[in-house]
């Protein structure tokens, strides 16, 4: 199923989850990947207009996705929230983007707080360079033809099939029952301070 919508608004997200129950019965699985990000060299670049696209795209659809779909998640289900390196590391021209990752981090560990007595495990992913449309519509050429290369020890971004596995282990309660609040980290070696 797939539907094209800004989740930005919460109105928009409460009739995703609505089409998705309409059709499924059920929520099992909540992953929160919404994400835009914009380079700037400085904050007299980042107007209200920008602000309120990065926050209302990468934190407050988080917000409303889970307010939703916590409606119909029973003992079990899982919610996985999509971080970032630079929520622990900073990075010098995204510094909007930064501030949503590491607001969704506190996301992450609160609400893995108020659900464990539900029995619904809350966790989050925080990739370091991936190659992803993002990445590219985001970067300059100069920067794309390094992307990774002077960030990781692996000396090189990661594909989105080396991050998709931190996803289905923390989806799967086989795997990750006693794994409530955490953050994975597949980012080439990066050391990160959590």
């Amino acid at each position: 199923m797939a539907i094209a919508v800004d989740l930005g608004y919460e109105q928009n997200c409460k009739s995703v989850v609505d089409q998705v129950v309409n059709a499924y019965g059920c929520i099992n699985v909540l992953v929160n990947n919404a994400a835009v990000q914009f380079q700037s060299d400085s904050l007299d670049e980042i107007d209200d207009k920008r602000l309120d696209l990065v926050f209302r795209t990468n934190i407050f659809s988080y917000f409303f996705m889970a307010k939703y779909a916590l409606k119909h998640m029973k003992e079990g289900s899982s919610i996985i929230n999509t971080t970032s390196v630079v929520a622990y590391q900073g990075y010098a021209t995204l510094v909007d983007y930064a501030s949503t990752k590491g607001a969704i981090v506190g996301f992450t560990r609160s609400l893995a707080l108020q659900l464990v007595s539900k029995g619904i495990r809350v966790n989050g992913v925080a990739p370091g360079p991936i190659w992803t449309p993002l990445q590219v519509a985001s970067f300059t050429v100069e920067q794309i033809v390094v992307f990774g290369s002077d960030f990781t020890p692996m000396k090189r971004a990661g594909q989105p099939i080396e991050v998709a596995p931190s996803y289905v282990f923390l989806a799967s309660n086989q795997c990750s029952s006693y794994i409530t609040g955490q953050v994975l980290h597949p980012n080439g070696g990066v050391i990160v301070n959590t």
